[in-house]
């Protein structure tokens, strides 16, 4: 396949041509070629068609119509989810056109929280391959599968190891449906040709004893294989990337809590890599807490942060926080004194032996704790919020209904206007639900979750007000991030970049331009989002000597070639090769 003009434009453009050798039943199998009943008459006719359509030749509108129509027939979200799985196996085009006309609705459904349950399942609903799966007992073969790839100009690879999945733990095989999901994202948000985009798994076994015992688990069966075994599979893998994809951008999705920050760490520095829950998830946190202590007149650093879960998802909104405050002029040590978080063994402090190697930068110094209660005991949440009289308090922790009603009354009563995030996805392991939240703080909280909910109605002196609940969602900043990233090949990926994506969601919060609007954007503006985070993106590449300077005008220009419009260009017959 080849494009000849108008290639990546971000409008369709009518004299767009792609040169096809395929014909037949093969171009109907091709998700990227096939147009399904929409292939015009001379089209069917070069290409071998005619009686294998039927007689209409149906417009792309029509197609979104009629495929919405069978959508919303289907009575239950994971049924969607496997018809809109479907259509994106079939037809790209059309399944992006739909989507991108009914984002708000979809959105659950393709990714969270319905792709948990997608995961859950997978090798129950599984219909055809996407992408890579790299086999631990075919672990001296990686470069050959790399070479098997279904796209071979290939700009971002989203790969996991399916350990952690969401709030949901080890799935195994099940995790693949994270990359797909990911990278779905990647061209509804920032507009990334989905030609150019590859999710691989990572199969080293599970130690999910249900997955092992399901008769149908397509996975390794096997005990998850770990330690230096581990690490050199994950080496073996990069080492090939690299050679293969020497421009690639590689993003590490839902590893555990240990492996997360080790491979970022590790390979941050030998290719352009970041990691969204660490990363990602930091940023779009950091944009709603900017936004709320804005609302309040207040300064990050004026906080006290009570975060629930001490995970790679804690420690980079952490983390964040941290460089943000320092760029309010806070020293590094007394930020991280405003950060309080507390695991399953409750507060995270010094005094605890042993203590995890990612959890030591916010350990609680013990000499803060002398007024405490005997250091013997564990100080759990509600301890911690009695004590510390947070202003902020952050769920990461898959634990469902962790913020009680006893909490979150504590700590409204010593906070005018209580900021309280419950992030952990999906919805059936988030710490609170909003509409409790609203009612144990009378409508004073600032609220976002992680998984979307529909707004609040007030009850009682309340009840003419409605409360909007902003859906913290790492599709703010990872599509833009990588789009910033792939547009100027960019060498690395800094936490710079996550910081500037911050500020840009933030400036983007309903809640700054009227009372009653929500900390975050609708996900209809994603796209306009990852636009400007794109761009400040590359534009902090090229100033930071990671990438090839380029004139205002030659950047915006670059940027403009790679965001992808979903439409059926016209086809052209090739030669038939081998």
């Amino acid at each position: 396949m080849e494009q000849t003009v108008g290639e990546g434009s971000g409008e369709p453009q009518e004299v767009e041509e792609l040169e096809v050798c395929v014909t037949g039943r093969d171009l109907l199998e091709d998700p990227l070629l096939n147009k399904g009943s929409a292939f015009p008459e001379a089209e069917r006719r070069v290409f071998g068609l005619l009686g294998l359509l039927p007689q209409h030749c149906s417009s792309l509108e029509e197609q979104v119509v009629r495929a919405y129509e069978n959508y919303s027939r289907l009575p239950s979200p994971l049924e969607k989810y496997i018809y809109l799985t479907s259509l994106q196996d079939r037809n790209e085009v059309l399944f992006y056109r739909l989507v991108a006309e009914h984002l708000s609705e979809m959105m659950p459904i393709i990714y969270t929280p319905t792709v948990g349950l997608g995961c859950q399942v997978y090798s129950h609903i599984f219909r055809r391959p996407r992408g890579l799966y790299l086999a631990y007992p075919h672990r001296r073969e990686i470069s050959t599968m790399l070479d098997h790839s279904p796209r071979q100009e290939v700009a971002v690879i989203v790969v996991t190891d399916g350990e952690r999945i969401l709030g949901l733990g080890d799935q195994g095989v099940g995790g693949m449906g994270i990359p797909v999901g990911k990278l779905s994202l990647y061209t509804l948000c920032a507009g990334i040709h989905p030609r150019t985009t590859l999710p691989i798994f990572l199969d080293v076994g599970t130690d999910n004893p249900e997955r092992l015992a399901d008769p149908l688990y397509l996975g390794w069966r096997h005990e998850r294989v770990r330690g230096q075994a581990y690490d050199d599979f994950v080496e073996s893998f990069v080492e090939a990337v690299i050679r293969k994809f020497p421009r690639v951008l590689l993003q590490w999705e839902d590893f555990s809590k240990e492996q997360a920050p080790a491979l970022l760490a590790r390979y941050r520095d030998r290719l352009c890599t970041f990691n969204d829950d660490i990363q990602g998830t930091g940023a779009v946190t950091l944009a709603g807490l900017l936004t709320a202590t804005r609302l309040l007149g207040q300064r990050l650093s004026d906080q006290r942060i009570v975060m629930l879960g001490a995970g790679a998802a804690a420690t980079g909104i952490a983390d964040q926080l941290v460089e943000a405050m320092r760029q309010e002029g806070t020293g590094e040590e007394a930020a991280c004194r405003t950060i309080w978080q507390v695991d399953r063994q409750g507060l995270v402090h010094t005094g605890r032996v042993p203590l995890e190697p990612n959890k030591r930068r916010y350990a609680q110094p013990v000499g803060r704790l002398a007024d405490w209660t005997p250091l013997a005991e564990r100080f759990l949440l509600p301890e911690v919020v009695r004590r510390v009289r947070p202003t902020i308090l952050i769920g990461t922790s898959a634990q469902p209904g962790a913020f009680t009603e006893e909490v979150v009354r504590e700590m409204a009563r010593h906070v005018e206007r209580p900021v309280i995030f419950p992030l952990s996805n999906p919805t059936s392991k988030a710490e609170a639900t909003p509409v409790d939240l609203v009612r144990w703080t009378e409508g004073r909280a600032l609220v976002a979750t992680g998984s979307p909910y529909p707004a609040v109605a007030g009850e009682g002196t309340l009840a003419e007000r409605r409360f909007p609940i902003g859906q913290c969602n790492n599709a703010f900043v990872f599509p833009g991030v990588g789009l910033g990233a792939i547009a100027v090949e960019a060498r690395r990926v800094t936490q710079a970049m996550f910081l500037i994506a911050a500020r840009i969601l933030s400036e983007a919060a309903p809640a700054l331009r009227h009372a009653d609007g929500a900390l975050y954007p609708e996900m209809t503006e994603s796209r306009t989002i990852s636009r400007q985070v794109a761009l400040a993106v590359a534009e902090e590449a090229i100033r930071s000597g990671l990438a090839d300077p380029l004139p205002p005008a030659a950047l915006e220009a670059r940027l403009a070639s790679r965001i992808w419009v979903p439409h059926y260009p016209a086809l052209r017959r090739g030669e038939q090769r081998g």
